[in-house]
């Protein structure tokens, strides 16, 4: 990918002064997580194994980064992100959030891009792939969007057509018909095709 932006081989990576916060059910995932935001230079890291957990985190301290798994038990990670993103008031709900999912359907992707969620990633994590995300996110300039129906990144960065349930205002959108799954997972290289931000006249 040509255009994701990336340090040069040699480059000393320090993220030493982030607050992240990590939310994943499986505790083997959590630890690879920590294992390798720690060889980044992440020094001040939080976990949670449930969305409950973390949201209760999430309403007493303040993070730099958030990133959740999107299936979990009873609040998933589209969940958590939605209700991050409702949270008025609190520096919390501008936090970038990466969502990882290991079904990388389409519908899925853009559920995750719905529900205000920076990134998606695909399972399984490369420590280069996570890297290039959150430089991504560094290097995020969407504006932020608060309306009734949604809060995050503005999503209108590719004619991909409106958010489901949502009327389009161009004459050339797509339809917001998803549809069920029927097609295969997406490999990352497509989901960072629907997901990296691209400037577009709108």
């Amino acid at each position: 990918m040509a255009n994701t932006p990336r340090p040069p081989p040699n480059a000393r990576i320090n993220l030493d002064k982030l607050n992240v916060l990590l939310v994943d059910d499986n505790q083997q995932s959590l630890d690879i997580l920590s294992q390798v935001l720690s060889g980044f230079g992440v020094r001040s890291m939080h976990k949670c194994d449930s969305g409950e957990e973390a949201l209760k985190l999430v309403q007493r301290m303040s993070f730099d980064f958030i990133m959740t798994d999107g299936s979990m038990p009873g609040m998933d990670g589209y969940e958590l992100t939605q209700a991050i993103r409702r949270l008025q008031g609190q520096p919390n709900a501008y936090v970038p959030i990466l969502l990882v999912t290991g079904h990388a359907r389409q519908s899925q992707v853009f559920k995750a891009r719905d529900c205000g969620a920076n990134f998606v990633v695909a399972k399984p994590i490369t420590p280069r792939v996570l890297l290039d995300r959150i430089f991504w996110v560094a290097k995020e300039d969407r504006m932020f969007v608060e309306t009734d129906t949604y809060v995050g990144p503005d999503r209108r960065f590719k004619r991909e057509g409106p958010p489901a349930g949502v009327t389009g205002r161009r004459k050339d959108d797509l339809t917001t018909e998803l549809g069920t799954a029927t097609t295969p997972n997406l490999s990352q290289d497509q989901i960072d095709g629907l997901v990296k931000p691209m400037k577009v006249n709108i």
